[in-house]
């Protein structure tokens, strides 16, 4: 399974929760212990999960575009068939 995390601009999240709700990996969550400047209570990527696959579903459903998500590189890179190098 691939791995990957997100970052999330505390500043501008509003707490909506949208993407909370669409992560299928159920990392996300509402940080009820932080309020930006706006006094809104941000999202986080759970500390201690480390589940995040950087599938970017959580980045669509964001309606301020506060997430950017990363994904590690593949270890064993899928073998190229057919491809051709103009050699």
């Amino acid at each position: 399974m691939s791995r990957g995390t997100i970052r999330i601009d505390v500043d501008h999240c509003k707490g909506c929760t949208l993407c909370v709700s669409a992560c299928p990996q159920e990392v996300i969550v509402i940080n009820s212990e932080q309020v930006n400047g706006h006094g809104y209570h941000p999202a986080q990527l759970k500390e201690e999960e480390k589940h995040c696959t950087g599938c970017g579903i959580c980045a669509l459903f964001c309606p301020d575009a506060c997430i950017s998500v990363y994904r590690e590189p593949m270890l064993h890179p899928a073998k190229e068939v057919g491809v051709w190098h103009g050699n």
